[in-house]
């Protein structure tokens, strides 16, 4: 007994030793900033939670929304279907350096499911091992990110001053098992929300702003596009055209949507626009695709052939004769049985014409999606091409992959592309646009809280 205490009053002396002295939570906080975080988040550990047994992330795949990774892939060779992510990590030690992990990863495991992280001591010498191998309650797990992507991390042990802080810390907003705390300099999560509702306020007061795009270089330039709706409101926010993908305005995604009066829900919405990463349409490419599932256009543009149209989960599309299917996903329970899985668009013959993996669509999913505020516009083009933006926002929070395969099952999400072949058969041009949509009275259905609110 007295040779454990010992041990353990070692331990964490060489811990100080090799992090410096962390005073108060406000010094830990000091010093994510100046390593670059911009949102800080916290764990209490529970005894399980251990570089042997990985730290818990989650009974749902949330935090792939909250953390960065560099992609997820199935795991090869796994004896169950399990997919991993890597992560860029590293330590945070006392003196505001950051000491590289270069083996840490999410692990997926879609048949429970759950998420954790794991290899976050191997090959880092100045990893906290004594209390990140160990089985000790009340260890606090901190974890920044920056915006590089980065994920930085800090546990305190459970006697330290840092731990005692977090614990007496009352009301804290959380994200999935994560708490998220302010950084100095940084707006509070309740800030970050009034800013946000604030100018969104100020841009509907503006009434019909003229189309335009903000450029990477800061320059102002017109738009007059079917997407200028969204460059135009992300112009007025001060987001560039093309910005990083992350969520645009102070952790909130802005998706806009059309809109024939602010008293309407509108119509579609665009989550997202990933290519096909297998089937005929990867093989034979874009135009061998077109020519075999396309159809000649509707509206008699001459020499054009189409590949579009609403394609649901179980339906087959009378244009393109191609069913969508969920191929190792059971609906009914609400699992990936297996995670080489797919959505795919199937043909008469069982052919395969276009499939998109799980993995793929998960990392499409998971780099913006965890809260949106979802924008109603107008559109006019008289006497000038320009936009209006609505007094009622929804505010949408919590999501993850699986909510995602759920919607699709159910229908609510959906496959609508606008493909084509111009000149056909004369110097064909390929025009290209994989599209996930979704009507705009079903977003519910991705999230576990949507809030209309006046701005």
């Amino acid at each position: 007994m007295i040779r454990g205490a010992v041990v353990m009053l070692y331990s964490l002396r060489s811990i100080a030793d090799d992090f410096g002295i962390i005073v108060d939570l406000s010094d830990l906080k000091s010093l994510f900033s100046a390593a670059g975080t911009v949102r800080l988040y916290a764990k209490p550990l529970a005894e399980n939670d251990n570089s042997k047994n990985q730290v818990y992330f989650g009974p749902d795949f949330e935090s792939l929304n909250i953390f960065p990774n560099g992609g997820i892939e199935a795991a090869p060779g796994a004896a169950k279907s399990i997919f991993k992510a890597k992560m860029d990590f590293g330590w945070l030690t006392g003196t505001g350096a950051v000491a590289p992990a270069p083996n840490a990863r999410l692990i997926l495991y879609p048949q429970y499911p759950e998420v954790r992280f794991s290899g976050f001591l191997k090959g880092c010498a100045a990893a906290p091992s004594p209390l990140m191998a160990s089985r000790l309650a009340g260890r606090v797990l901190f974890l920044g990110v920056t915006a590089s992507r980065r994920v930085v991390g800090y546990v305190a042990a459970a006697e330290s001053a840092v731990a005692s802080e977090f614990r007496r810390a009352a009301n804290l907003p959380q994200d999935g098992v994560f708490f998220r705390l302010s950084l100095p300099s940084k707006p509070d999560e309740a800030d970050t929300r009034a800013l946000l509702l604030g100018e969104l306020g100020r841009i509907h007061r503006k009434g019909w702003i003229d189309s335009k795009q903000l450029g990477a270089d800061g320059g102002i330039r017109p738009c007059r596009a079917a997407q200028c709706g969204g460059f135009t409101l992300e112009a007025e926010l001060n987001i560039p055209k093309n910005s990083a993908a992350e969520p645009d305005f102070l952790g909130w995604e802005i998706k806009q949507h059309s809109v024939p009066r602010f008293s309407s829900l509108g119509g579609a919405i665009t989550l997202m626009t990933p290519e096909p990463t297998g089937g005929y349409y990867r093989e034979a490419g874009v135009d061998a695709f077109v020519r075999r599932y396309g159809y000649p256009d509707k509206k008699g543009v001459p020499d054009r052939l189409n590949f579009g149209g609403v394609h649901r989960v179980a339906r087959r599309h009378p244009l393109t004769g191609l069913r969508m299917e969920l191929a190792g996903y059971d609906a009914g329970r609400r699992k990936i049985l297996d995670a080489d899985g797919c959505v795919a668009l199937v043909d008469a013959n069982d052919t395969v014409a276009a499939a998109w993996d799980f993995a793929g669509l998960f990392a499409h999913w998971s780099k913006k999606h965890t809260r949106a505020a979802y924008v109603p516009s107008l559109r006019r083009t008289t006497p000038a091409w320009q936009y209006a933006y609505g007094p009622r926002v929804r505010l949408a929070e919590r999501t993850d992959a699986l909510r995602l395969l759920a919607a699709l099952a159910a229908g609510a999400v959906y496959y609508d592309p606008g493909i084509k072949i111009e000149s056909a058969s004369t110097r064909p041009r390929v025009k290209r646009r994989s599209q996930f949509r979704i009507a705009s009275k079903d977003i519910a259905a991705l999230y576990d809280g949507v809030e209309a609110v006046e701005v």
